[in-house]
């Protein structure tokens, strides 16, 4: 049965007045201790919260369906719903309970995946935007808000929808719902094809709405501070998402929201296939991620910052030398490393708390947490009192609480609040004279209570005579039926059990009057001071943001610092110089994988005289971890990191570009092959000549003579293009293309290190200079368990092979152009070809066969 069609009690009819306001959510109503849907919203939501649906009859009408979920427990399903993709709105009760009447509701909150404040929704290791996309003149605008930190971050990228670099920077910036107008072109599925998207009026893209909103969340009256005088569309943008986070609730304050445009000539881009090889935040196998290699930080706001700053890469030397300064001065002083820690840990989450705050979410421990964080900024500014990197001293100075904040928070707040406002006993004791007066006013009513029954036993003469309370009769002297003849004439019974009675007395009642009456006026005014604090947090949330951006950056430099320490890594040198220098160099995530001292340490060079290594040798040796480690220092060198080598010396990249492993992409029609040749061709677009480019294996995808053709141009436009002569390392089993390096000054070969025994090999991991003349395949086909028989008959096909083609590049003369073994048209193929077969009689055919087969012996 449809919603529509269902019965008109009151709920449901209110049910679909909030419906029609918010068609595109799913309407959870706040029944009693449930969060009840009902209809279709009810038969979307069940399967993905995993609860059963059920219904309600409505006579021949059918029967209406229905799910719910507890009320304590919702924040949990609340969570999947928007994991799910699902816009929620919280129909939530508002006004008393009363017997007999409807309770009033009101939408308190519409949740969508990028409109979430709330700590129960969110991952405390990842930020998650609201983005608004606006196109035009072939360039697309992109505004991207945090709601839990206030951060909206302006940008233009050239190309519409479907390009690649609106791609890219919705990656990088952790998109977690879109927004698009309603006149725009289709948004391609390649474009964060998990991510929701909402399609907004063109009203709302409106240019000068949009001025008029920004100015109004910053209390400014130009825009020319913030630099977004040539960023029309993304202010266009901007105006979009912040129209859509206000319609969903959000509290937008000047002190709160913060804009930034973002500076694209300082970071480098990185595509997803890059992130995803280097496996910078999501492991491929069963190990760690470089970010969770590196984070020891001691707050969300330093992991989230970490985890931004591996996926943006600096490409400026001078910022990267400051970062260097600072982990380097906390490297060498272990001390003042885990002082800091200390300090760091007591500020928790303080941008998320501010954000909750500013919301008006926060609870008592929320506020708890403020004013620890508020007590550590000092302690901060003390440790490093005497530091000397320009990153730390800045950061430091930053690290400012509001005193009378500070001072508020510490006067009114116990020292451990309940989790619940509703709980009371969050505001000390004579913090607060009024709120003095009302506890005081119940605790002699309470004190007159507790010593009834005592007195009311005496006076009876009933021992076994009770004073009690529920909700529903309040305050009552239980008698047993047994003494039910020495009950006093002024008692009022109540209520009747099985084996007693229950009674009231005028006197009672009167009590319980005031005890009720100063518990709910106490509770009211604790929770009027409560809110008093919040909003205090609110009007300081500009300095405490500043604050908690400064005690990140602190953050990610002190776990940089304990990771080198740990670890052995060592400063590189990063300079303009285009030149990759590294002796001893070991891959992290290998290494940490087989255990210290046992990672094989190798050296790379890439310099204007060696500008493509040619990289061959056994599968399983080692090449492609040599490749990706070589990509992970020069990132890590400009994140800021030390590196794991004996010496590093790092030329500015540009980009790091990998095309590594073999993957198709089924639901885009795209065979593996095409996959990699589209990598490719993507990377011989882009690529500088201060990019670095990592290929493994181009052309395996295909037969060998194509792909020996496609992976030799490769490497012949790598080095003759002039906009690329990038620094390369090119991975590959076709052994021929080792002549390269005779024919081509600026590339040279090198190998993986093998030991040989008879059948048995060994894998030396080394990398050495020179070009091998096998791979080893049958030998590793070996050591994964293939039955001896197909190894025999490979052997022998193998010898086969190798005999009537011998592998090139292993001595003498070197031909202009590699020859693929084809050989020029014979006449008589050519002949025969053009020969109608079915003209011939079958005499005349056999003549002609003959012929052939003469002209054909040599």
């Amino acid at each position: 049965m449809d919603l529509d069609d269902a019965g008109s009690t009151p709920i449901l009819q209110q049910y679909r007045v909030v419906k029609a306001q918010h068609p595109d959510a799913l309407v959870l109503a706040r029944l009693g201790d449930f969060y009840e849907m009902f209809g279709a919203d009810a038969q979307e939501a069940a399967p993905i919260l995993g609860v059963a649906l059920t219904g309600r009859g409505f006579g021949a009408a059918g029967r209406l369906p229905m799910c719910g979920v507890p009320h304590h427990a919702a924040p949990g399903y609340i969570r999947r719903l928007l994991e799910a993709g699902r816009r929620v709105a919280l129909w939530d009760q508002v006004g008393e309970v009363v017997p007999g009447r409807l309770v009033d509701r009101a939408v308190t909150r519409v949740l969508s995946p990028g409109t979430i404040s709330e700590a129960d929704y969110l991952d405390e290791t990842r930020v998650a935007r609201c983005a608004a996309l606006y196109c035009s003149g072939g360039r697309t605008g992109v505004a991207a808000f945090d709601p839990a930190s206030g951060e909206l971050l302006l940008t233009e990228v050239a190309g519409g929808l479907d390009s690649v670099p609106l791609r890219e920077e919705c990656e990088r910036l952790d998109v977690a719902e879109l927004l698009i107008a309603q006149d725009a072109d289709a948004a391609p599925p390649t474009l964060l094809p998990t991510i929701p998207r909402t399609v907004l009026p063109p009203a709302f893209f409106d240019s000068s709405r949009a001025r008029e909103r920004i100015l109004a969340v910053t209390a400014t009256q130009t825009l020319d501070a913030f630099g977004l005088q040539e960023v029309d569309r993304a202010v266009c943008a901007a105006g979009a998402v912040l129209a859509y986070c206000e319609r969903a609730r959000l509290t937008l304050t000047a002190g709160f929201v913060h804009v930034r445009r973002r500076n694209d000539s300082a970071g480098m881009r990185l595509d997803a296939q890059t992130r995803r090889n280097l496996e910078l935040v999501t492991a491929l196998g069963g190990g760690v991620s470089l970010a969770a290699l590196l984070d020891r930080t001691r707050t969300p706001m330093g992991a989230r910052l970490l985890r931004a700053r591996l996926l943006e890469p600096l490409t400026e030397p001078l910022l990267i030398l400051a970062r260097h300064d600072a982990v380097a001065e906390l490297a060498v002083a272990p001390r003042l490393r885990d002082t800091l820690g200390e300090a760091l840990a007591a500020v928790r989450d303080l941008e998320r708390l501010v954000a909750r705050c500013v919301q008006g979410s926060a609870g008592p421990r929320d506020l708890a947490a403020v004013r620890q964080a508020c007590a550590a900024l000092p302690a901060i500014q003390d440790i490093l009192s005497r530091a000397q990197a320009g990153e730390l001293t800045t950061a430091a100075a930053r690290c400012v609480a509001p005193d009378d904040l500070a001072a508020r928070l510490r006067e009114l707040l116990v020292d451990d609040p309940p989790g619940s406002a509703r709980d009371g006993g969050c505001i000390r004791a004579e913090a607060d004279p009024q709120l003095d007066e009302l506890v005081g006013a119940g605790a002699g009513a309470r004190t007159w209570i507790a010593g009834l029954e005592d007195g009311e036993r005496q006076r009876t003469g009933i021992p076994s005579l009770k004073v009690g309370y529920n909700r529903v009769f309040g305050y009552y002297i239980e008698v047993p039926n047994a003494h039910r003849r020495a009950v006093p004439d002024e008692y009022v019974r109540k209520q009747t059990l099985v084996g007693a009675e229950r009674y009231i007395t005028t006197a009672l009642k009167e009590r319980e009057t005031v005890v009720l009456g100063a518990r709910e006026r106490a509770l009211a005014r604790e929770l009027e001071l409560l809110q008093t604090l919040t909003a205090g947090v609110a009007d300081h949330a500009a300095v405490l943001l500043d604050a908690s951006a400064a005690v990140a950056i602190l953050d990610v430099h002190r776990s940089l610092a304990c990771v080198a320490v740990e670890e052995n890594w060592v400063r590189p040198l990063v300079d303009t110089s285009g030149v990759i220098d590294i002796d001893a160099g070991r891959h992290p995530l290998v290494e940490r994988a087989l255990g210290p001292g046992r990672f094989v340490a190798n050296d790379c060079r890439l310099d204007a005289a060696e500008r493509i290594v040619v990289l061959t040798g056994p599968n399983m040796a080692g090449k492609s971890t040599f490749l990706r480690q070589v990509a992970l220092l020069a990132l890590l060198a400009q994140v800021g990191s030390f590196v794991p080598a004996e010496r590093a010396r790092i030329g500015i990249c540009d980009r790091i570009f990998t095309r590594i492993g073999a993957q198709d992409d089924l639901s885009a029609g795209l065979s593996t092959f095409m996959v990699e040749m589209a990598e490719t061709a993507a990377i011989l677009r882009q690529a500088t000549s201060r990019s670095l480019v990592i290929l493994d294996e181009i052309g395996r995808g295909t037969s060998t003579y194509d792909g020996m053709s496609i992976a030799q141009a490769v490497v012949e436009h790598l080095h003759d293009a002039p906009p690329l002569n990038c620094r390369t390392l090119f991975a590959t089993h076709f052994h021929e293309l080792t002549v390269l390096a005779e024919r081509l000054p600026r590339v040279t070969n090198a190998r993986v290190d093998v030991s040989e025994d008879g059948d048995a090999i060994t894998f030396l991991h080394r990398i050495v200079p020179g070009g091998a003349d096998r791979s080893y395949g049958i030998h590793v086909a070996r050591l994964a368990g293939v039955p001896a028989g197909v190894l025999v008959r490979a052997r022998q096909l193998l010898a086969e092979l190798e005999r009537e083609r011998p592998v090139a590049g292993s001595g003498g003369d070197v031909p202009a152009q590699l020859s693929l073994g084809i050989a020029p048209e014979h006449p008589v193929v050519a002949e025969l070809a053009q020969l109608d077969i079915e003209g011939l009689t079958p005499i005349a055919a056999l003549n002609k066969l003959a012929e052939l087969r003469e002209r054909a012996t040599p």
